[in-house]
């Protein structure tokens, strides 16, 4: 019985490591690949991530069944030993996580800074946004610029409006401004590997590239209140010819305003 709790620390590393393993073809991982580039890029620095903290977690587990194993081999003959510490095992943990802290926040600065700084954003996103996406409890309001128009910051008489569905073309870059009308939402579309929380009162620029023509899922990743599990949407990733007829459409029927002409009578 000493020597149970060795055994324990040891079992739950070897319990998530095979789980780990098994994850992908049990479709416990991320749905599908990365579909974008940037997305790539993103799931990159989360497995390099995930690796060091596998590593981490495995060898600290399997260090503290070692003590433990050690101490319940001992004849109880044994007296105990006591330490002060050691001066340079302090040294060691904490220089040895803060040069990993430091390797990933360099290793990371190029992606970041080409996924938030707008100034490296691709140059087709910097002629302004194709659509504004707006959190609210509880669904996704999506709001267009008139046709021919650009978007403003603030809703205009020709606007356009949809709900849950952002229709975007395929193989160019986009931008949409994500806001939110009331609490905290988070914009997650985990197919293409995005995320970035609506915070009230700021105008957030997010920005995406999708080579291959689909449906996308948005989730709401931030607890905003009792329906935050209905904040469901999707991203409509389609042609450019697409894209048009789906805004002429959606012009009618907003301005249609329900008269239908009589034929004039025959004389």
């Amino acid at each position: 019985m000493k020597k149970f709790w060795a055994i324990f620390f040891w079992f739950w590393p070897v319990v998530a490591l095979v789980l780990c393993v098994m994850a992908p073809s049990q479709g416990w991982w991320f749905p599908g690949p990365p579909g974008t580039q940037m997305g790539e890029r993103i799931q990159g620095l989360f497995e390099l991530i995930l690796g060091i903290v596998t590593v981490t977690f495995i060898g600290t587990n399997f260090a503290l069944g070692w003590v433990l194993w050690q101490a319940a081999s001992k004849g109880d003959d044994k007296k105990a030993f006591y330490s002060h510490g050691s001066h340079s095992l302090e040294l060691i943990w904490t220089i040895v996580p803060a040069f990993v802290l430091l390797f990933i926040a360099l290793y990371q600065m190029d992606v970041w800074a080409e996924y938030r700084v707008q100034s490296f954003y691709p140059e087709e996103t910097k002629q302004g946004s194709v659509a504004e996406f707006m959190a609210r409890q509880f669904e996704w309001r999506v709001r267009y610029p008139a046709i021919g128009e650009t978007l403003k910051d603030e809703a205009q008489p020709g606007d356009l409006y949809m709900v849950n569905e952002l229709h975007v073309p395929a193989g160019r870059p986009v931008k949409i401004n994500l806001r939110t009308q009331d609490v905290q939402h988070a914009f997650f579309a985990p197919q293409l590997r995005l995320k970035q929380d609506a915070v009230p009162g700021l105008i957030i620029p997010v920005w995406f590239d999708v080579p291959k023509a689909g449906n996308y899922d948005v989730t709401c990743a931030e607890l905003c209140g009792w329906g935050h599990y209905k904040m469901k949407a999707r991203i409509v990733v389609e042609s450019q010819q697409a894209v048009d007829a789906y805004m002429r459409k959606l012009q009618e029927e907003q301005t249609e305003d329900g008269f239908v002409e009589e034929a004039a009578e025959e004389e």
